[in-house]
């Protein structure tokens, strides 16, 4: 599995709930792009409609050495997920308070594949916690390398 991007914010601003892993409709300009690591998540988020999953406004840099067809950047892409995963992303975006986000791009073999996870958004006192966490592990990590 090559990680390709991945979306760091998500872990700060959401509780993570669940993770599914779906395929991504690309067309082959945008594969050779996403290889090349041209591609962005942080603004990006899944939406449901007609029993089919989207994800929307995704970046990916147009191809340079494609032909005259380009597709938008950050046109609607559609993700290939079974029914089943889809009628229970269907009921969490239902849902009061929860949102369905990609966390990472990555190739498996070589198929461009998306993370994407349900998520319940942080309020401010649990980000404040979720900093202080991070410089106490931080803090501890430091103590413990000094006394090798």
């Amino acid at each position: 599995m090559k990680v390709i991007a991945t979306n760091k914010r998500v872990h700060f601003e959401y509780f993570v709930l669940t993770t599914f892993t779906a395929g991504i409709s690309l067309q082959g300009c945008e594969v050779k792009s996403v290889r090349a690591g041209h591609v962005s998540i942080n603004e990006a988020f899944v939406s449901v409609k007609n029993g089919e999953a989207f994800v929307l406004n995704m970046y990916i840099k147009s191809y340079e050495h494609a032909g005259h067809f380009v597709p938008d950047e950050r046109r609607t892409r559609k993700l290939l997920l079974n029914k089943s995963e889809i009628l229970e992303l269907g009921k969490a975006v239902e849902q009061k308070g929860l949102t369905v986000v990609p966390t990472k791009v990555f190739f498996e073999g070589s198929l461009v594949k998306l993370e994407i996870a349900v998520c319940r958004g942080k309020k401010l006192y649990d980000k404040r916690e979720s900093i202080k966490q991070r410089d106490i592990n931080r803090d501890i990590e430091r103590e413990m390398k000094a006394a090798k």
